[in-house]
């Protein structure tokens, strides 16, 4: 089966109670003034307020107004050797701080078949890369997603920020913790 993702949806998730919609606020998505390849997110216009860069104190991406609640820390294949080997004692101080913060998540942008399987340019074996990232979830309890290509990884990334500042809103606005009555 080939893979052919449809286009992300206009709004992920709309909040309702008793069978009418919740008009929560967009949020503001803030990137790390230092990642690389950042995601642009200009392709979710319609649910955020707007993308603005900042100094964040961990991870590349969070909702202003959480930032420290919330963490997402994107990684690239290459990077995410370079960080588990060369830079690992960094990273993992990052990843403990990170694992702090109630909503944390890491995402690859590499199938985790290209991340098990012999790189290219390098000799590091890659059990160790996966390894590291098993223990990064069974150890400090952080979660990893892989996606095949960048757009995907953004898209996840956008979706993730959405529901999170959903989410806050509806707890902070005592609608109780999920997006539909008797639903999720």
């Amino acid at each position: 089966m080939t893979a052919a993702p449809v286009l992300p949806p206009s709004i992920p998730a709309l909040p309702e109670r008793g069978g009418t919609q919740l008009r929560a606020p967009r949020a503001v998505v803030l990137v790390d003034t230092r990642e690389q390849t950042p995601f642009d997110f200009s392709r979710f216009s319609g649910w955020f307020a707007r993308v603005e860069k900042k100094a964040l104190k961990v991870g590349d991406y969070t909702i202003a107004g959480l930032e420290d609640v919330c963490a997402v820390e994107r990684k690239d294949l290459a990077d995410l050797i370079h960080s588990f080997t060369v830079d690992r004692p960094a990273f993992v101080n990052r990843l403990r701080f990170m694992s702090s913060f109630p909503h944390r998540l890491l995402v690859i942008s590499a199938p985790l078949s290209q991340v098990k399987s012999p790189y290219a340019h390098s000799n590091i074996n890659p059990n160790r890369i996966l390894q590291s990232l098993i223990a990064g979830l069974a150890g400090m309890n952080i979660p990893f997603l892989c996606t095949e290509t960048h757009e995907l990884g953004e898209e996840v990334v956008a979706s993730y920020l959405y529901q999170i500042h959903l989410y806050d809103w509806l707890e902070t606005n005592d609608y109780g913790r999920f997006l539909v009555d008797n639903d999720l």
